[in-house]
């Protein structure tokens, strides 16, 4: 089977229906499979109070590993298949799966870390993420040109994309700031733009992009790159990216409850994260049709996280754990994740045939 370029975030297209068919199945089992058994063993985790931040690392590669199985196995005889990639990817995303699952079969592993008791997966899970985020970018680029461009791989229309990563920086911040006005803090707002570490963390961001992109890959390649056009052809350009913020969004149901935040308040924190995707995955998908490159939602997913310790101003790695969250914070943050990112969902790119 040869791979064809068909447009935005069309990717190889499966010569018949049958292969379209067993290779949705391959990622549904990864994607969701995976993370289901994962899902059990975190809140197995949780019962024994280990510390679990291996597993939302892990989850993130989940997508994009099953997208690489399943273009493994239905389009082996394909030249420009990027193996060798791919290969890669899925190694480190198993290894990333075992240091999960070290996390509760040997809950007691802990090391000291200038004072601070730290668990031994949690940090290996780091220099996991790290190391075969290096691997992963030697493979994509012994790959060649030809076979990233085949299966969407290649960075391209390089205007479009700074555009769309500048709009979305400035939509980020701008949400930030109006909450803290909303919520009587405009003090804060300046004293983020004061503080030294916030400039030195904004100028370490890109070099930090280039040793960790592999998770934010690993969701946007399954995701946006695969899943989302199959859900468009199936659902029409806006339903398909609805439903699919949806998906995303109930696809962290298990870190919902026993990660981000205390069993009693999963059910609130799983709605604001529904709320969450949907909305962002409407400004990234809007991105990724304007661009037509995947790298754009990688670096977009890149920053949402990461810059989350600068609008929050703090620089705890702690700072995802065990959030409080309230239903009455869920109005607030639909209506401004709405106008920030959902308004995007009337842009003309979702507007054509």
């Amino acid at each position: 089977m040869s791979a064809e370029i068909t447009g935005s975030g069309a990717g190889p297209a499966p010569a018949d229906s049958d292969v379209a068919r067993k290779q949705l199945q391959i990622f549904l089992l990864i994607a969701y499979g995976v993370t289901l058994v994962m899902g059990l063993l975190t809140w197995y985790g949780s019962t024994i109070s280990a510390e679990m931040g291996a597993f939302p690392n892990a989850q993130m590669f989940y997508p994009a590993a099953g997208v690489a199985l399943a273009y493994l196995i239905t389009c082996r005889k394909d030249s420009l298949l990027p193996k060798c990639f791919y290969i890669c990817f899925l190694f480190v995303t198993v290894l990333m799966l075992l240091c999960a699952v070290g996390t509760v079969a040997m809950p007691g592993q802990m090391m000291d870390l200038e004072g601070q008791s730290v668990s031994l997966w949690s940090m290996l899970s780091q220099y996991l993420m790290i190391g075969g985020t290096i691997l992963c970018w030697i493979t994509l680029l012994i790959s060649g040109k030809k076979r990233r461009a085949a299966y969407g791989l290649r960075w391209q229309n390089g205007k479009a994309s700074l555009l769309s990563i500048l709009v979305f920086l400035g939509l980020y911040f701008g949400r930030a700031a109006l909450v803290y006005i909303i919520d009587g803090q405009p003090d804060v707002v300046l004293a983020i733009l004061q503080d030294s570490a916030t400039w030195i963390y904004l100028l370490i961001t890109p070099f930090n992009f280039i040793l960790a992109f592999a998770p934010f890959f690993g969701e946007e390649y399954g995701w946006r790159y695969y899943l989302q056009p199959i859900l468009q052809k199936r659902f029409g350009l806006r339903g398909g990216v609805l439903l699919l913020g949806v998906a995303w969004g109930v696809w962290h149901v298990f870190l919902d409850f026993f990660f981000y935040t205390t069993p009693d308040r999963g059910l609130i924190m799983t709605i604001s994260q529904i709320i969450t995707c949907v909305t962002l995955g409407i400004f990234f998908a809007w991105a990724y049709m304007k661009t037509d490159n995947i790298w754009v939602p990688v670096i977009l997913h890149f920053l949402n996280n990461n810059l989350t310790l600068v609008v929050a101003n703090t620089y705890s790695a702690d700072i995802l754990q065990n959030q409080q969250v309230t239903w009455g914070m869920l109005p607030m943050s639909l209506l401004l994740n709405g106008i920030f990112f959902g308004l995007f969902l009337l842009a003309k790119e979702f507007r054509k045939s």
